[in-house]
């Protein structure tokens, strides 16, 4: 059975304004002193951002249970220094993000200008093991035109710097100005894949082989396929959705590769125009099918891609739960749905984070 693991990048919030708090380092010392040995959460670019990664899980339940988990300590360590935690992927309120002082930091700083100074964005990547990287790479090239769905999914970031951005995942165009971040082309080969991402280090353009920010990858530091393209989501129960669907997708790939069964061949170019409409619409409009490339409505292609995934997701025991999940999700909406709701009802930004915190943590 492939493990799962997930990682998710929350918010540093004032309980009061909502507005985000540069305190990241000391919400780190605090986890650091209380759960020595434990390594859970990460330092990241800004010091609005607090990160948190799970141990790697078989079943679902349990990915669930250290999800909330994780969220409850990042909420604990954050109280204790004043501030509250958000599973926002873009701050609703303005914010002039707060760059960490490290060298690498103030590298990306220095290369990348205002795109580094505007960068504050929060998602959430899954882990799915992997056997070999030549399986990695397979698994890899096959699931490219799926991942715009899983955007539209976790689409949980509508407002920038204080105003409705018109997308579902703003955070996505946002994270797109990374020279290296987006869909990839086929690799076909470990050896391929490899020379392709030591010939970006070469060009001087990203620091290092971490900065090769594909929508999945193969991690350096993991025996998985990294997939990159979620916004954090509002409510721990998504977060586990997308972690079932990522799996599903992977497990599913594999087994098209020990078939020989080829990848889509779709292009680069047309792979993009899937995640710009899938960030635009989140689940509240049409999305491109991901085997025509063609518009059609959320829910077909929301359907299309359990239907996709469905003997992978049977055999991990999961395919019921995701069914319910997707359709609760359609009904009741994801994170833009509910955060544009709530500013509906509320008619404060404010109010929304504040009505986000309590989200978090539900």
């Amino acid at each position: 059975m492939r493990t799962v693991g997930v990682e998710e990048e929350l918010l540093l919030v004032d309980p009061e304004t909502g507005d985000p708090k540069a305190l990241s380092a000391a919400a780190l010392a605090r986890a650091e002193h209380e759960d020595a040995g434990q390594e859970v959460f990460e330092k990241e670019l800004y010091d609005q951002m607090l990160e948190f990664a799970t141990r790697p899980q078989s079943g679902m339940a349990g990915l669930h249970e250290e999800i909330v988990r994780c969220r409850k300590e990042a909420a604990r360590h954050a109280e204790s220094i004043g501030c509250s935690v958000a599973a926002l992927a873009t701050s609703p309120l303005p914010v002039s993000p707060a760059i960490g002082m490290n060298e690498r930091y103030q590298w990306l700083a220095e290369q990348y200008g205002i795109a580094t100074r505007e960068q504050l964005v929060c998602g959430c990547h899954v882990h799915v093991s992997v056997e070999s990287d030549e399986e990695g790479v397979a698994i890899v090239d096959r699931i490219r035109p799926w991942l715009p769905v899983l955007s539209a999914i976790s689409a949980n970031s509508p407002f920038w710097q204080g105003r409705d951005s018109g997308y579902g995942s703003y955070r996505s165009r946002v994270w797109g100005r990374w020279p290296s971040a987006g869909p990839t082309e086929l690799f076909g080969s470990v050896a391929a894949y490899r020379r392709r991402v030591d010939d970006m280090v070469a060009t001087g353009a990203i620091l290092d082989k971490g900065m090769v920010y594909f929508d999945a990858r193969l991690s350096e530091r993991y025996p998985t396929v990294e997939v990159r393209v979620a916004d954090v989501c509002l409510h721990a129960d998504t977060a586990v959705l997308l972690a079932a669907l990522v799996r599903g997708l992977v497990e599913t790939a594999a087994r098209e590769w020990r078939e020989g069964r080829e990848p889509a061949a779709h292009s680069v170019s047309l792979l993009r125009l899937a995640a710009w409409r899938a960030a635009r619409s989140g689940l509240d409009g049409d999305l491109l099918h991901p085997l025509t490339l063609r518009p059609a409505p959320a829910e077909e292609i929301v359907e299309a891609l359990v239907t996709h995934v469905e003997e992978a997701l049977a055999g991990y025991g999961d395919l019921e739960t995701v069914r319910e999940s997707c359709a609760r999700l359609l009904r009741e909406g994801n994170g833009a749905r509910i955060q544009r709701a709530l500013l509906e009802r509320t008619g404060s930004l404010r109010d929304v984070v504040a009505e986000c915190v309590r989200h978090t943590q539900a």
